[in-house]
């Protein structure tokens, strides 16, 4: 039986490395995996629609989604979740002592549909009552100068948004002093440099998140798994098969990375670490599929609308094949 070729381009992440070396087999199918860095996965995927499977920025496909454009049929397979404490950046010596405090601010954007400053921004809204529209927003590359938004939207009435001056960077800018802060899910290299006056508006991310996630038990959803909806009319037994490959392939590397014996990743006190994330969270920390997500995608999809980036309200159901939500039994 001839198997079905699929291109996947996602990052080199060790809960996918089982679906390369075959430990975890896609059902009737044969992948060619490319790993490549998501920026440069979404602008080709949604721009060209040149991957088979790709992992997929969650608030663009959001957005397409919504319009009723999107090119690629979600799956709840989510390989890259991150806790957006740490995504923003400010001036250290402009009196911010806290998130009230860049109310009247301008703060740099690197598009402002990204996944990551869409959930910063919902941190800022929900804990401390800082609307988008009570900041001024300044667009544009971090690192290279020109970036532009991936996917069009209409901003709400009273958010201001205006480009970087051309050839500046937002980096650079926030080094100099230009603006007052940057949210964005990359740190900036004049705050990896040490730069002065430049450090995080949460002076212990982690222990914010931290209280973020019992407040909520919200581990932030960044990317999902996308197949070619082409792809999907031919092959209705795609997306489950999908799912099941993935959700295997990330069960055998939390498997391996319990085991204290030999750690499988270049940190010490790996256990440590394990214990007090899994006390926090519970021992699938990491969860795939609708329902364990339900919460956390609502939460985004609300917050999406009300940004100004989708024009109607999604429900999570919306995101995914109808057919990774049904289970046989035996």
């Amino acid at each position: 039986m001839t198997k079905l070729q699929l291109s996947i381009a996602i990052g080199d992440y060790d809960r996918v490395r089982p679906i390369e070396d075959g430990r975890a087999r896609i059902d009737g199918c044969e992948p060619v995996v490319m790993h490549l860095e998501p920026e440069e996965v979404f602008f080709r995927a949604f721009r060209q629609e040149a991957f088979d499977v790709c992992e997929l920025s969650l608030s663009t496909f959001a957005i397409r989604a919504a319009a009723g454009d999107c090119p690629y049929v979600g799956v709840p397979v989510f390989p890259s979740r991150s806790f957006r404490h740490t995504a923003i950046y400010i001036r250290t010596d402009r009196g911010i002592k806290g998130p009230k405090d860049l109310k009247g601010r301008r703060i740099g954007t690197p598009e402002y549909q990204l996944t990551a400053n869409v959930w910063a921004r919902a941190i800022l809204l929900d804990d401390h009552g800082v609307d988008p529209s009570h900041i001024r927003w300044v667009q544009g590359g971090q690192e290279e100068p020109g970036r532009i938004e991936k996917a069009g939207f209409q901003l709400p009435d009273g958010v201001h948004l205006e480009p970087a001056p051309e050839g500046k960077t937002l980096s650079g800018m926030l080094e100099a002093g230009e603006i007052d802060g940057l949210i964005a899910p990359r740190a900036p290299s004049c705050f990896k440099r040490g730069a002065a006056n430049v450090g995080w508006l949460f002076p212990d991310p982690h222990a914010a998140a931290a209280d973020w996630y019992r407040r909520t038990g919200i581990f932030p959803i960044m990317h999902l798994l996308g197949v070619k909806r082409t792809l999907v009319e031919r092959h209705p037994w795609l997306p489950m098969a999908l799912f099941k490959a993935f959700d295997q392939a990330k069960r055998l590397t939390l498997e391996a990375l319990f085991d204290p014996a030999a750690p499988m990743v270049t940190l010490p006190f790996l256990d440590e670490h394990l214990r007090v994330v899994r006390d926090l969270m519970g021992d699938d920390y990491w969860p795939y599929g609708l329902e364990p997500n339900r919460q956390g995608l609502e939460t985004f999809l609300e917050h999406h609308h009300r940004q100004g980036l989708s024009p109607r309200k999604l429900a999570a159901d919306e995101l995914f094949d109808p057919s990774v939500s049904e289970r046989f039994r035996v």
